[in-house]
């Protein structure tokens, strides 16, 4: 009786998931999770740099004119 009911238990939980590893329905807010971190990396190492040379840009020109 004790045997029967753990294989039980263990088929259902194997059952579950399966069907948990079926599921898709997440995977698209996690991939956009995961997208917009990737963004706001690159804009974290990007944005000083690039500022520094705008603002030089704007510098020659105000200096030309």
């Amino acid at each position: 009786m004790f045997f029967t009911k753990t294989v039980q238990k263990i088929k259902s939980q194997i059952a579950f998931y399966k069907d948990l590893a079926k599921d898709t329905e997440g995977a698209s807010g996690i991939e956009y999770a995961i997208i917009a971190g990737m963004v706001a990396l690159a804009l974290a190492a990007f944005v000083t740099p690039i500022s520094t040379r705008v603002s030089a840009m704007f510098l020659t020109l105000q200096n030309a004119l």
